[in-house]
């Protein structure tokens, strides 16, 4: 039977009941920021912490802590059926998890919300508060484990689970829990279930200043269907109500670019399907967004509160860009242009979809979340992807890209200012 929420006299008095982990021991718990800026700097460091924990669940099976962060671990190293496994164990043996505050005195106490998976399963929020007054909890629920018995106390809660088809059925579970949740919420869970593409799609596409390509899901069936058809258009027209050649395709619930491709002609379509196994697709027209030099430039973007706020920019001569495989580190006048971007983006892009961003945010009613998007030749906002589980980070190199060390902390500054304001703090 799932757990119903405390109430109020409940959660006042948790906070005698929650272990002391503020102290230097080994049995803290290191969490996700760590663990993976020691992965993207490609450190020795993360293989000797790795080896390290491993150890502490040899002495003591049930460290809960040290069993999570294995899992992170494995994640991070590719290896994540196994660190699903941990994951599990660590959850059975504890649903709570602690940050060690920072060194200035906590004035605000955040309690996240998340549920078992991969790195795409949570928005990893613990970026955008790290080095703040902020002090962080984790609560994790699964669909057969609702809320733990002591819930530690705090000022707003967070919600981190983030939409798939999976976790639909946890999101739902959530909105029932926090219906009439004792303290502010970011994020509800019920705004959130609503991200899917083709749901995104439906609720922004007709927006002012919006393009946003219509996303259809499709069985294998019936694209396989479009294969057989001696018409290579007409089929594929008739079963996605005019979507034609080319299409983008996904499966669904595929992020970072996994699984995606563009989709020319039939034979195309025959080749994609033999090399992708999953039963049910995300398809969608092709728009072609380069600009007159040739190059496509792909924008991350997070409303928080309804501001824009700009993460990156990507410039790549391919249309599929991730700021990974966009030579960014390679290209010095990508960067510039990306550094000017960022110093302008209010007076610029920020100004001139004004009217798009604000209509989004309204749309959508969440506190946090990112657009994946570009900009059309006639000045449009094109939206790839709206999620609130889009990655925020502070962990590239200074010297290569010094004014993100200008930017990002605009952005961390504004999400930490935007959880005090919602329950009448300070930071």
């Amino acid at each position: 039977m799932l757990t119903s929420p405390l109430p109020e006299t409940v959660l006042e008095d948790q906070a005698a009941a929650m272990p002391d982990v503020s102290s230097d021991s080994a049995a803290d718990f290191i969490g996700l920021p760590t663990l993976m800026t020691l992965a993207f700097n490609n450190s020795p460091e993360l293989v000797a912490l790795g080896a390290s924990l491993y150890e502490r669940v040899k002495t003591n099976p049930m460290d809960a802590n040290a069993l999570l962060d294995i899992a992170i671990y494995l994640i991070l190293r590719g290896e994540t059926k196994v660190a699903l496994s941990m994951q599990a164990i660590a959850l059975k043996t504890q649903q709570i998890y602690h940050y060690k505050r920072p060194a200035i005195p906590a004035k605000l106490r955040v309690l996240a919300l998340l549920g078992p998976g991969d790195l795409m399963a949570n928005s990893p929020f613990e970026f955008l508060i790290e080095n703040q007054a902020i002090a962080l909890d984790l609560m994790y629920i699964t669909p057969t484990m609702g809320l733990p018995e002591s819930i530690p106390e705090h000022d707003v809660l967070l919600v981190a689970i983030s939409e798939s088809d999976e976790n639909q059925l946890l999101l739902a579970q959530a909105t029932s829990y926090l219906n009439h949740w004792p303290r502010p919420v970011i994020n509800h869970p019920s705004r959130i279930s609503q991200l899917s593409r083709d749901s995104s799609c439906a609720k922004l596409s007709h927006l002012p200043g919006v393009i946003m390509p219509s996303a259809k899901r499709v069985s294998r069936s019936m694209l396989e269907e479009c294969c057989r058809a001696e018409d290579n258009a007409a089929p594929l027209v008739e079963q996605l109500h005019g979507i034609n050649y080319p299409i983008i395709i996904r499966p669904i619930d595929s992020h970072a670019g996994n699984g995606l491709s563009k989709i020319e002609s039939v034979s195309d379509l025959t080749a994609y399907l033999i090399q992708s196994p999953e039963d049910h697709f995300f398809v969608a027209p092709f728009i072609d967004y380069s600009n007159d030099d040739g190059l496509f430039r792909k924008y991350r973007i997070i409303l928080i509160g309804g501001k824009p706020y700009v993460c990156h920019m990507a410039i790549s001569a391919r249309w599929m860009v991730h700021y990974l495989n966009a030579d960014m580190l390679e290209n010095a006048d990508h960067r510039a242009e990306e550094a000017q971007c960022m110093a302008n983006f209010d007076q610029t892009f920020a100004l001139q979809h004004a009217t798009a961003f604000n209509a989004i945010y309204q749309q959508l009613g969440l506190d946090y979340v990112g657009i994946d998007c570009a900009q059309t030749p006639d000045g449009k906002l094109l939206i790839f992807e709206v999620d609130s589980n889009m990655i925020v980070h502070n962990m590239d190199s200074a010297e290569i890209f010094p004014y993100k060390k200008i930017q990002m902390p605009k952005l961390f500054n504004a999400f930490g200012q935007m959880l005090a304001q919602r329950c009448g703090a300070s930071l």
